[in-house]
């Protein structure tokens, strides 16, 4: 009897989901979309080597490079943000926007490369004098054939 109790008060009970597009609201500690500032970005594709879903893809080419991300792929775990230490990647507590077709959140950018930056050349360096003599010690050592005597 209990089953069916349960039924019928699911069934008239109404609906308990939120309705299409209301949303929660997100807490603090909640990694949401990944965003890109392609002027941080240096091009060493170590974020898509850290992506375990495949949001990210990185295409080399001679003098740019192309970054993509697909949202609705993202699993959001953090890992790319984690591992662009230029800081190009970074999270915002935000949920993805409402897409209909697969891919229709992709967004990618086209990037020439930067120039590596070399460190400045160090200066020749400057010899060093020659060590002056030792000066003699107040406490000579004594004579071990002479017994001490000198």
């Amino acid at each position: 009897m209990n089953i069916l109790t349960m039924l019928l008060k699911n069934f008239w009970g109404g609906s308990r989901t939120l309705r299409f597009p209301a949303r929660p609201e997100t807490h603090a500690g909640y990694r949401g979309l990944v965003r890109f500032n392609p002027a941080l970005c240096t091009g060493c594709a170590i974020c898509k080597s850290r992506c375990t879903s495949r949001a990210i893809t990185f295409r080399p080419g001679k003098g740019e490079f192309t970054w993509s991300y697909d949202p609705g792929q993202c699993t959001f775990c953090g890992r790319c943000v984690e591992g662009c230490k230029p800081g190009a990647l970074t999270q915002e507590p935000d949920f993805p926007p409402i897409y209909l077709t697969e891919g229709g959140l992709k967004v990618t950018y086209t990037v020439a490369r930067k120039a590596p930056v070399r460190p400045a050349a160090k200066p020749a360096a400057v010899p060093a004098a020659e060590p002056a003599a030792e000066a003699p010690t107040a406490n000579p050592v004594p004579n071990p054939v002479s017994g001490g005597a000198q």
